[in-house]
């Protein structure tokens, strides 16, 4: 018969161990935050005032450049990378306290980085040690600042039609060709970027993942203007660019198993990216009033209430999804669900903000609207963007069906 007394003392001192370790942990994470984290850095953080790093960082908020450099120092802007790159080396308890002790106290996010989102974790699995040393160390601190060479004219949903060439020059690749929808990038340093190796192979065989600074001869950017007034998004061309050979991420024509990795990530940033800067509750309770403490207008009310619902469960399952990150494996199709959910929900969210301004969404400038209307209204029309941008929700829609669901083509 088993007795569980038997085993039961060993048990509870290991695992007492483990909570103490745990909990010690917690403590000096709360107290090291309490005391380093700015006053300004505990409140909702406006666009103007992201920090994105690189060689040219601005810093609207000076307390933001003293944020970032403490939390670098510390490798937390990076918390689960390896030590020896900069980053923080913590386990996933550990992690997980870490964004607990931070949303108690509201803490803004040091960095916002293509590089800590998306080309790290493809550099920790398929790059050289050589190509590591050089490039983590940087993104951690937010010494470089990244932008993704996708999309192109003719590739955008069918991303490996794409057709720059990068041509062996014995020493270098010379890459020509051009770039579409690329993020930003008339303010990034450094490019990451897929090319045509061997036009002779099938598309996806082709394909190389190259490195390389937006700042070599024959590299123009050009911003593209959208109906929010911003201009995020960049043509970019490349005119003869050589690319010394060692900035070839993987194997040559092997592109292409590291581009769908890293758009995985993608997916998984886009569906966690939302801004929070703006109540739905504050602010319909200043635009439509209040009725005992609660927002006057029962449906719109009832429409808040769901959306915080449905976007506790998303979070549940994005937690539980970085607990299954951690056993090694990526992120695999279920990124393709999280970033259709993800957009959805933002897109939602941004319909309440808009709806609850009602007749104050509908300008575009002068002195009747104020300064935050005139945001939302531009953020509202910016959303819409997140159903393309790294994949459309078609496309996610067909992922899900085939690799998730296993539905026949």
């Amino acid at each position: 018969m088993f007795r569980a007394n038997a085993i039961a003392p060993s048990l509870i001192k290991t695992r007492g161990g483990l909570f103490e370790a745990i909990e010690k942990f917690r403590i000096e994470t709360r107290e090291w935050l309490e005391a380093n984290c700015l006053d300004s850095m505990r409140t909702p953080q406006p666009e103007n005032e992201v920090v994105w790093g690189g060689r040219n960082a601005s810093f609207k908020n000076p307390d933001s450049k003293v944020w970032l450099e403490r939390m670098a120092e510390r490798g937390w802007t990076a918390p689960m990378w390896p030590k020896q790159y900069g980053g923080g080396g913590l386990n996933k308890a550990e992690f997980k306290i870490l964004r607990e002790e931070m949303a108690a106290l509201k803490c803004r996010s040091p960095l916002a980085s293509f590089g800590l989102s998306m080309l790290g974790p493809v550099l920790l699995e398929f790059a050289d040690e050589h190509q590591k040393m050089e490039h983590l160390p940087k993104i951690v601190k937010g010494e470089i600042r990244w932008c993704q060479g996708y999309s192109e004219p003719g590739s955008g949903s069918d991303l490996a039609g794409l057709q720059t060439r990068a041509e062996d020059m014995g020493d270098h690749y010379l890459v020509n060709g051009q770039k579409v929808w690329t993020s930003y990038a008339n303010h990034a340093d450094w490019i990451f970027c897929l090319v045509r190796t061997d036009p002779t192979a099938k598309k996806q065989s082709g394909i190389s993942f190259l490195l390389f600074d937006m700042n070599d001869p024959g590299v123009e950017t050009r911003p593209i203007k959208l109906i929010s007034g911003s201009s995020p998004f960049c043509e970019v061309f490349f005119d003869n660019v050589k690319v010394p050979k060692r900035n070839l991420v993987g194997q040559l024509n092997g592109g292409w198993t590291i581009a769908k990795r890293l758009l995985e990530h993608e997916r998984a940033m886009i569906s966690d990216m939302w801004s929070e800067t703006y109540s739905l509750e504050g602010l319909a309770k200043e635009y439509l009033g209040e009725q005992d403490e609660q927002i006057s207008d029962p449906l719109l009310r009832d429409r808040i209430a769901q959306l915080n619902m449905n976007t506790q469960a998303f979070q549940l399952t994005l937690d539980r999804a970085t607990e299954e990150l951690k056993s090694g494996k990526g992120p695999g199709a279920a990124s393709a669900m999280f970033k259709l959910y993800g957009t959805e929900q933002n897109k939602s969210r941004y319909e309440i903000l808009i709806s609850s301004l009602g007749a104050q969404s509908l300008g575009w400038s002068g002195d009747g609207f104020s300064r935050k209307e005139l945001g939302i209204t531009r953020e509202w029309l910016r959303s819409r963007g997140n159903s393309i941008e790294g994949g459309t929700s078609e496309v996610q829609l067909n992922i899900i069906a085939k690799r998730i669901l296993n539905l026949p083509d």
